[in-house]
């Protein structure tokens, strides 16, 4: 009975994550098109999660000793390099197109494993891999030319390498650094590197305390930056962190795929960017593919325990196939991001 509500209140803490993270775009864009700057919209997003996760960075600062790298290159890519990319991305193509695109960091390190380290995948894993980039050709109608905006997509594309970075960086640390620690570290870093790379002090200030509009409703700009900072970052990955301690990150890696629904859902209904038709196909066809690469990973994760025969891969290409199960598990630093 106890384990059927961890289960339960795991199930309820990634369905939590994954809307959580899924309203950052919708949130992002009005500020954006009021003439925000989206590095600045980053800025706001990760000082803002920073300043709430400080305590948190407090409390586990012994791992500043034993692991600083990791943290530095947390806040490089999964922290600052998919969050600027992402929000310069939704400022030229539609938040659903550019979070299905960042979706593909986890095919794209698939790819990594079998190209570069020329290690095996599964035979699924690759059909995997095959079905998410024929979504992306649906996606973008390449059919008509390709219709959406070419640097949007690879701005798009630069946030899932970030993502897919962070897949294979985590392969270096294992279990042994508490992703509550690598979360909050890893904001602080994001917020001093974007703080050089933005430099807030020419943000205009006036545009954050004037109107956006948010779901035909005129608002005040500070209540999507207080919802960014702290409901879209903050809360989601401290929550994402519970659901991965509750949960398999197969299970939480497969409830993620939530953030997508929820962002396309959400910019219909807050932006009025509706898909066609066959990009609708092309999103069914993303998550599938991705969908299926994941899991066709994750469970070779036990054959993972046994000792690699001749031509099988080396264990740490296998922990960074392993570790490929999800955006949740990628986002909140539990084995693992979004």
């Amino acid at each position: 009975m106890a384990e059927a509500r961890h289960r339960a209140s795991g199930l309820g803490f990634a369905v939590a994550s994954a809307l959580a993270f899924g309203g950052s775009g919708p949130f992002a864009r009005p500020l954006i098109d009021a003439g925000v700057d989206p590095l600045h919209v980053t800025w706001l997003r990760v000082a803002g999660a920073a300043l709430i996760l400080a305590p948190l960075a407090v409390r586990h600062r012994g791992v500043l000793r034993t692991h600083p790298w990791l943290l530095l290159a947390y806040g490089v890519f999964p922290m600052a390099g998919v969050q600027a990319l992402y929000f310069a991305a939704i400022s030229r193509i539609p938040v659903g197109v550019a979070l299905l695109i960042e979706f593909l960091g986890p095919v794209l390190v698939l790819a990594w494993i079998r190209l570069v380290r020329r290690r095996p995948v599964s035979r699924a894993a690759a059909v995997g891999v095959v079905l998410a980039v024929a979504g992306l050709a649906c996606l973008v109608e390449v059919w008509a030319g390709v219709r959406l905006d070419a640097l949007g997509l690879a701005l798009a594309l630069g946030a899932a390498a970030c993502q897919a970075g962070y897949f294979l960086l985590s392969d270096t640390a294992g279990e042994e650094v508490d992703p509550l620690a690598v979360i909050s570290y890893g904001a602080l870093v994001a917020a001093a590197l974007i703080t050089a790379v933005a430099r807030p002090w020419r943000l205009e200030w006036r545009l954050l305390a004037g109107d956006v509009d948010i779901a035909g409703m005129s608002t005040s700009g500070l209540v999507s930056v207080v919802w960014l900072a702290v409901v879209s970052t903050a809360v989601a990955y401290v929550v994402g962190v519970a659901a991965i301690r509750r949960l398999s990150p197969v299970v939480a890696g497969a409830v993620a795929y939530l953030e997508v629904v929820t962002a396309i859902v959400l910019a219909w209904l807050m932006l009025g960017e509706a898909l066609s038709a066959p990009q609708i196909a092309g999103a069914v066809i993303v998550v599938a593919g991705a969908f299926i690469a994941q899991t066709s990973v994750a469970t070779g994760e036990a054959a993972a325990q046994d000792p690699p025969a001749d031509g099988a891969s080396a264990p740490g290409d296998r922990r960074a196939a392993a570790q490929v199960q999800g955006p949740v598990a990628d986002r909140a630093g539990a084995q693992p991001d979004a």
